[in-house]
């Protein structure tokens, strides 16, 4: 235990930042965040866009799968609804970017909740199957239905704020990586609550929960509502970022990747989903990086994609083998050894 954090009442224990420390190394943060895009380059900003969107659509994998213990291969589905969800009404009403986003969220709660009805009769493998089902199906409706375009897909106009069109990296900053900290705000204190409590029941002893008292339908049904929310907002926050949604923008292996992201960062942890995305949204970069140095490089790169997806299972079989609880442990070990540096025996 810390020195000096010892509370006195229940609204102190409760509270998502307890001490001192922990305050000012936010602030710290915030400005770090308010002034990195005054200081880097287009690519940066490009990929700190990215890292957000993926964070916030990890994120909301973590409380389906993390806290609530339920497998899940359909959070690109669940993106892929939020995103067209975006572009058509964009494209017909021309609504606000804030309507949109919860258009988008909302649109794939109810995808969420549909899919997460047999997840009281089957877990485990039997319901990882059963998103997958809904991978195919959202698929198959994107690439045939008149209203989402088709194959060719929707391409549609920035997000506006004040007059000003958000099309390039710089300004997307400002509108994405906002409500990717709100959205992280809202997971961190979700599990100060009666809610997220009842999620880590079930997700240790699903039996034993339901015995105390806590209806495992409904409690279910909401995990994968809210995962799904925080995926719809982020597929829409995808799709003001490219501006082309198309069925081929979300396939199985994008769920793959948010399945190996919260595995590496560690489940059960916001910390691990800001980790995790972050780090297997550089493995692509990395391994572009290693390939132009090697001899032939320019040809190397047709094999970018299948290698990349070899990494992706390396990592999760690495990471649950050496490092069950991820990056998130590991950055909690070091903290905690430099709590006593160096008065360490």
């Amino acid at each position: 235990m810390r020195i000096g954090t010892l509370k006195e009442s229940y609204v102190a224990d409760a509270a998502l930042f307890d001490s001192r420390t922990q305050k000012v190394w936010l602030a710290i943060a915030a400005a770090l965040l308010a002034l990195f895009p005054f200081m880097a380059s287009d690519y940066w900003l490009y990929m700190a866009c990215l890292v957000a969107i993926n964070v916030a659509s990890a994120t909301g994998l973590n409380i389906l799968t993390g806290y609530t213990g339920l497998v899940s291969l359909g959070q690109a589905a669940f993106m892929g609804l939020g995103a067209y969800t975006v572009a058509i009404v964009q494209a017909h009403w021309n609504t606000p970017f804030v309507l949109n986003l919860l258009a988008a969220g909302a649109v794939a709660m109810v995808g969420g909740v549909i899919v997460g009805i047999p997840s009281l009769r089957v877990k485990g493998l039997y319901l990882a199957i059963a998103t997958i089902a809904a991978s195919f199906i959202t698929h198959f409706l994107f690439a045939n239905l008149a209203i989402t375009g088709g194959t060719g897909g929707i391409s549609m106009q920035p997000a506006r704020v004040f007059g000003i069109d958000l099309d390039t990296s710089f300004r997307l900053y400002w509108l994405i990586v906002p409500v990717m900290v709100l959205m992280l705000l809202g997971a961190a204190n979700l599990f100060r609550t009666r809610i997220g409590r009842a999620f880590i029941a079930i997700r240790d002893r699903d039996i034993s929960a339901e015995v105390l008292g806590i209806p495992l339908l409904r409690y279910k049904l909401l995990s994968f509502g809210l995962s799904s929310f925080y995926a719809g907002v982020a597929g829409g926050l995808w799709a003001y970022f490219f501006r082309v949604v198309t069925p081929e923008s979300f396939p199985l292996s994008m769920s793959i990747f948010f399945l190996a992201a919260i595995i590496v960062g560690g489940m059960g942890s916001i910390l691990g989903s800001i980790l995790g995305a972050a780090f297997m949204t550089m493995v692509p970069e990395l391994l572009k990086l290693v390939f132009d140095l090697l001899p032939g490089g320019i040809e190397l790169t047709v094999f970018l994609s299948p290698v990349r997806l070899v990494v992706f299972g390396a990592l999760i079989i690495g990471f649950l083998v050496f490092e069950p609880l991820g990056l998130a442990e590991m950055w909690r070990r070091t903290r905690r050894f430099f709590h006593l540096w160096p008065f360490r025996n």
